[in-house]
């Protein structure tokens, strides 16, 4: 897949089988991750992965959480159930750096960007993925059972596997509508 291709494709595959990410195409979506646009090197993220039978050590942690909220019990076997839904699911987590010259958005941007990478590097290898978030990615029980402190976030929980069927490539989208030119602003 050619860059333009990838860049102007993108999309995400919401059914995802085995297998999971080879060894060597895994490594592809890591380093894809620490690329990431990153000011000042901070390096302020975390990925965690939980594959094969690891996925049942997150679907407890969601089940307790869901607990904890006093969710109905459809809601708690629903939550563990969500880790068995890729072979692969990488955590991307901010890990806040004090830094007087990179605010907190900035290094929040630098992990959406990280995951955003490794999302872009499974496609690019035909691998399907999809970034979520939810419930999960907010509650607190669940950033602590991840071993993040309150200054850090979820920023989104990446699945990744073999698309179930073809990845759906939604139309294009006109930018233009999006984008202005700076004589268009109205100044006081």
């Amino acid at each position: 897949m050619n860059a333009e291709e990838l860049l102007t494709t993108r999309s995400s595959m919401p059914r995802l089988n085995e297998p999971g990410p080879t060894v060597e195409q895994l490594k592809l979506i890591q380093a894809a991750a620490v690329r990431a646009p990153d000011h000042m090197g901070l390096t302020p993220y975390q990925f965690i992965q939980f594959q094969g039978k690891e996925r049942q050590i997150l679907a407890d942690i969601y089940q307790q959480a869901a607990r904890l909220n006093d969710f109905s019990e459809t809601v708690i076997e629903q939550a563990g159930q969500l880790p068995f839904r890729a072979p692969l699911i990488i955590i991307s987590c901010l890990r806040l750096r004090e830094h007087s010259k990179v605010p907190r958005d900035e290094q929040l941007c630098t992990v959406a960007c990280a995951t955003h990478g490794m999302q872009q590097a499974a496609f690019a290898q035909g691998i399907g993925a999809i970034w979520r978030t939810g419930w999960m990615a907010e509650n607190d029980f669940i950033k602590e059972q991840l071993g993040l402190s309150v200054d850090d976030a979820i920023v989104g929980f990446l699945y990744v596997g073999t698309p179930a069927v073809p990845t759906p490539i939604k139309p294009q989208k006109d930018p233009s509508p999006f984008f202005m030119n700076g004589n268009q602003l109205v100044l006081d």
